[in-house]
């Protein structure tokens, strides 16, 4: 199958979970409205995105009140854990919840969190560094095989995790820079693509990052790393809803701080989606024949508001 045959699935990223009621009650919705995915972040600070719950611990939790929802992490930094105990955990968490798993992962970004948890924020090349070799051991690992591995940051000596997964569970990688692409690319089933990750510890705003010639250009590196693998891609966006497209991209790039005359670039930009239901449900046809995107994340606050778009795409 090429990627633009592949069918359109839809997650949730539950960024306004802060109990487990929340937890619980928009699992199941998201589930009721033809959602394929819940995912949740990984940050232990407030910003940028509020308090969050520890991801693995939740989504087990959300796997026992539904039954067809896929689980996943969007995405672990990788930083934060050795990959022998997060394989142990996936596996597991992959078991209880019948197969529903999909572990997302990336090199990790956000400075003045590792830097308010004492975790040392090494440069960039060492973090990426440390996620291809992280994503080595996890593919082996979680594929059931008894893993040797000896890396510059890690090592593994004939170790094979329990519970051993029926079938491995989908790799997500994030990924805005071309090293982090091209390593997306080779190991990751499904690959996030973002606006680049700066050195200083935060995500690129340059509107340059959002326009189509970059990302066909970084859609264009996936798939060369992968070598003919079938990936999928994905993206994280916010719709933005109005019965005008033109009037709801001029309110979006004033938002942004972009400026009203940049709203025929917000019109155009693959991370945005603006109008009427019907409108974004064209927009993301016409741009999965152009780039390849098939996956797309929403925040869970415009869950209700997005599901129109879910019931003329899924299924």
């Amino acid at each position: 199958m090429n990627e633009h045959a592949r069918p359109f699935r839809f997650g949730i990223v539950g960024e306004s979970i802060r109990s487990g009621a929340d937890l619980a009650a928009t699992a199941r919705r998201a589930e009721e409205l033809g959602y394929a995915t819940l995912t949740l972040r990984d940050h232990f600070v407030p910003e940028p995105f509020g308090d969050q719950l520890a991801p693995m611990v939740a989504l087990a939790s959300a796997a026992a009140v539904t039954s067809t929802l896929r689980l996943g992490t969007m995405v672990l930094a990788n930083d934060y854990r050795h990959p022998v105990p997060l394989a142990k955990e996936a596996a597991t968490l992959d078991h209880l919840s019948g197969g529903r798993f999909e572990l997302g992962i990336g090199a990790g970004w956000l400075r003045a969190e590792y830097e308010a948890a004492g975790i040392p924020f090494d440069a960039a090349g060492a973090r990426v560094g440390r996620l291809e070799e992280a994503l080595r051991i996890l593919r082996s690992l979680l594929a059931g095989e008894k893993t040797t591995f000896e890396g510059e940051h890690y090592r593994v000596d004939g170790l094979t995790v329990f519970p051993r997964p029926e079938r491995r569970p989908p790799l997500v990688v994030g990924a805005g820079s071309a090293r982090m692409l091209g390593i997306a690319g080779r190991y990751a089933d499904t690959v996030g693509i973002l606006p680049r990750a700066l050195p200083e510890g935060a995500v690129s705003d340059e509107i340059t990052e959002r326009l189509p010639d970059t990302i066909a250009r970084k859609a264009d590196r996936v798939r060369e790393a992968a070598a003919g693998r079938d990936v999928e891609l994905s993206m994280m966006v916010t719709p933005a809803f109005g019965a005008d497209p033109r009037a709801t991209a001029a309110r979006v790039a004033v938002l942004r701080g972009w400026g009203t005359a940049a709203a025929d670039l917000v019109l155009d930009m693959p991370s945005r989606f603006v109008g009427p239901p019907e409108h974004i449900a064209a927009q993301m046809a016409e741009r999965r024949e152009r780039y390849g995107f098939t996956y797309y994340q929403v925040p869970d606050t415009v869950m209700e508001e997005f599901a129109p778009v879910v019931a003329l795409l899924a299924g």
